[in-house]
């Protein structure tokens, strides 16, 4: 994205969206509610929305010059390859190197991107490295998406994303009423195409009909209220149900976190008056550590699961060894979670600022010779 369409509290959303994932993961899922899900639908809505901004930017200059958009898929696919692959490849190879286990066995699954279709066919996680997952349904998307935003009418373009959206609901509904795996209708990209394509949709009317022509200021504080009221209802419900994963965590949880998170990014974006929700927008989210933090939350999301995974971190880890040596020095002591919270994000997040800086920012800065 150009830095004239940058807005920085977005970042501050990334922030909130990692530490989601993170807290859940970490905490054993402790939270009261499903953290991590709700993390991973805003990234997943605020790719969506990005993505979307990008490649309407670029069909608007194509159409303008009279060219083809042959150029701009190009630069695209390019664009996301320097951001996404050098990281994700290189965990592979040196986890590869290090005979993680069964990462040999299912190293055609995670040099392809199908880590989720593996665990959707098998039933079964992955180990450190099932959180790759959403990472396999982002790129899934990016295969077919630009097509759509490049070779669909302006016109039909929110017809066309309204049927992205129905499809995801219609396809977990389908899944949940025969019966499948409940891990099936989660990690599958055609399920949860409603977050992606709720923000492609918010990114259409931002670019194509102009923000200010969609909702007044006071409707986008109302919508965002009452969206974040559905969402706590679903929660609500979720929680009172006997079993775990059940219609409303299946069918609908994603698509209440996706509404909501729409409108977290909504109002984020058009509200800059002098309200309260302003003033605590730039407080919290545009505070220079939270904002940095954003820019490295896809190292942070890689790095975590093998940092500490509850499931598979062996008494070897030295996180583990941490944890260990805390409750020799008082009882219990090394498993609260509140202390192993404080280990391990600043732990997280020095290891992912190393990686930015050393590996990731120098092979990002290449996108300045490939831009639309």
């Amino acid at each position: 994205m150009d830095q004239s369409s940058y807005v920085k509290s977005l970042d501050g959303l990334r922030f909130v969206a990692v530490t989601l994932v993170l807290l859940d993961h970490w905490s054993n899922y402790q939270l009261g509610f499903q953290g991590s899900y709700l993390g991973v639908s805003l990234f997943f809505v605020l790719s969506g929305y990005l993505i979307t901004g990008i490649l309407l930017k670029a069909k608007s200059a194509d159409i303008l010059q009279n060219r083809s958009h042959n150029r701009s898929l190009k630069l695209f696919y390019i664009r996301r390859t320097i951001r996404i692959f050098p990281l994700y490849y290189l965990v592979i190879f040196v986890l590869f190197l290090l005979n993680e286990p069964s990462i040999r066995q299912n190293i055609f699954w995670l040099i392809t991107y199908q880590t989720n279709n593996y665990i959707a066919y098998t039933g079964s996680w992955m180990g450190s490295y099932d959180h790759f997952w959403s990472l396999a349904v982002e790129e899934q998307f990016y295969i077919f998406f630009p097509f759509l935003i490049f070779f669909v009418n302006n016109k039909h373009l929110p017809k066309a994303l309204i049927g992205l959206v129905i499809l995801a609901v219609v396809l977990r509904f389908w899944f949940y009423f025969n019966h499948s795996e409940w891990v099936v209708p989660f990690v599958l990209m055609p399920t949860s195409l409603d977050a992606l394509g709720l923000g492609s949709l918010l990114a259409y009317f931002f670019h194509i009909k102009k923000g200010e022509e969609i909702l007044s200021t006071f409707q986008i504080k109302i919508g965002l209220f009452v969206s974040f009221l559905a969402y706590c209802s679903i929660v609500f419900l979720i929680n009172s149900q006997p079993t775990e994963h059940d219609f409303y965590t299946t069918v609908l949880l994603r698509l209440f976190e996706a509404i909501f998170s729409v409108f977290l990014i909504f109002s984020f974006v058009k509200i800059n008056d002098k309200s309260t929700f302003t003033s605590v927008k730039k407080l919290l989210f545009e505070n220079e550590a939270v904002v940095f933090i954003g820019k490295i939350s896809y190292g942070i999301y890689i790095y975590h699961h093998f940092l500490y995974n509850i499931y598979y971190s062996t008494n070897n880890n030295f996180i583990v060894k941490i944890f260990n040596k805390l409750n020799h020095f008082s009882t219990g002591f090394g498993d609260n979670i509140f202390v192993q919270m404080c280990i391990l994000f600043p732990i997280v997040i020095i290891i992912s600022t190393i990686s930015w800086y050393i590996f990731e920012k120098p092979i990002n800065n290449l996108k300045d010779r490939f831009k639309y």
